[in-house]
């Protein structure tokens, strides 16, 4: 059993579900980029060619990582953690500016942006850590190890400005929370974010009158922790002081484009022609395809170009106009079933390291997921974050890819743990 072959301990569902991801990703892609007039012919230099180009390099770099020793990645993920951060820090000197961010190399024709593959050294790093039996995410001194190692990367993203790349990473409490992270990070979390929407839709003598209610209730009716007044005083306090302090931070820190993205959260009046054209074109795109869709290269928005940056953060609106309702329905449950196994195959693994780098990748893929399709149907700022396998873009693809494909191989090898 302990030498059993990599052919057959390998799990072939997640590859399965992967390659179907993949295929179907570049079948999007090259309906949206190739021209109304040229369907099913293929020219080298487009999206589409370029895409596949991507497709077929991904390839090798699978069969090095199913290849080599999998206690490589967990001995080495200091390093691979280093080399990321020194990646992220020479953008300041070599990288290249794209729509007003600074998170790209430029290599002739190529881009690179690391953010992409800084994920997956993270996860590595945050494994070792957790993996490491004096750790108890308890006691303060470990959390703020653990959230360390997740907010210099963080830190220096949000430098470029890149707050979408920045969000992604710190969907990881989820998994430090899975790891014994205690509850009430979460909920000061879900508060904050509760709060800051609630201050720019009513009021903020309003939103405090509310929360002062909702805190009484909860005092009056709450026997399972203290109720020692003073803490929920000070907890009200803290509340209030950040209700009223987000309209200086909405006018005075929040860039142009950040408001605009949030006022169509909010379904406050935008200009469809500018701020609110995006978002209103690619409901538009999901909206047309119906039941059973248009037909595959038949999308009448997809084809006139009415939705921009298709074939990468809107890509999702494709699948919808062409392929409809079940379209939609049948990527999300390839999704859901990606996310399910890499969470089943997680539990089932017999070190700590490997567990916790499956739910890393698990975290990262849904995250991506909910927050791009979020983001189509008005529930989540537009903030650029790729569907992945779909979107279009090499950093994205072989990212994701070498992000999955070492936690196939770390499941593979654990029938040579003890």
């Amino acid at each position: 059993m302990k030498n059993q072959s990599l052919s057959s301990s390998i799990d072939w569902i997640t590859i399965l579900l992967y390659t179907i991801l993949v295929i179907f990703g570049w079948m999007t892609i090259y309906s949206v980029t190739v021209p109304a007039d040229q369907e099913y012919t293929f020219e080298f230099g487009q999206h589409y060619s370029k895409q596949l180009m991507f497709i077929i390099i991904a390839i090798p770099l699978i069969f090095t990582i199913l290849f080599v020793d999998s206690k490589l990645f967990e001995r080495f993920s200091l390093v691979f953690y280093s080399f990321g951060i020194l990646l992220l820090l020479g953008l300041f000197v070599f990288g290249v500016t794209k729509k007003g961010q600074t998170n790209w190399y430029q290599f002739g024709g190529f881009g690179f942006q690391p953010s992409e593959f800084v994920k997956t050294a993270v996860a590595l790093l945050l494994s070792k850590y957790l993996s490491d039996a004096q750790v108890n995410l308890s006691k303060s001194k470990f959390q703020y190890f653990a959230f360390a190692i997740i907010g210099l990367p963080v830190f220096l993203i949000l430098l470029q400005p890149d707050a979408g790349s920045a969000m992604i990473f710190l969907s990881l409490v989820f998994v430090l929370y899975r790891e014994g992270l205690p509850s009430w990070y979460l909920w000061t979390g879900a508060i904050a974010i509760v709060t800051f929407l609630s201050a720019l839709i009513v009021k903020p003598i309003f939103l405090i009158a509310i929360i002062f209610i909702i805190m009484l209730i909860h005092y009056v009716f709450n026997r399972r922790i203290s109720r020692n007044p003073i803490v929920y005083f000070l907890i009200f306090l803290a509340i209030s002081a950040f209700a009223f302090s987000v309209s200086f931070v909405y006018d005075n820190v929040l860039e142009p484009h950040q408001k605009e993205r949030i006022n169509v959260l909010l379904g406050k009046e935008v200009d469809l022609k500018k701020e609110g054209y995006n978002l209103h074109q690619s409901m538009i795109a999901i909206g047309s395809g119906g039941l059973l869709g248009k037909g595959y290269l038949e999308g009448t928005q997809t084809k006139g170009g009415f939705v921009p940056e298709q074939h990468t953060d809107y890509i999702f609106t494709t699948v919808g106009e062409e392929w409809g309702f079940m379209g939609n329905l049948l990527v999300i449950s390839l999704f859901v079933g990606l996310f399910l196994r890499i969470i089943y195959l997680a539990e089932r693994q017999k070190t700590k390291f490997s567990r916790v780098y499956g739910y890393c990748v698990a975290t990262y893929l849904f995250t991506h997921f909910f927050v791009n399709i979020a983001m189509l149907i008005r529930l989540f700022p537009t903030i650029g974050v790729p569907l992945p396998f779909f979107s279009y873009g090499g950093s994205s693809l072989w990212a994701f890819t070498i992000m999955l494909f070492i936690f196939i191989k770390l499941d593979a090898n654990k029938v040579n743990e003890w």
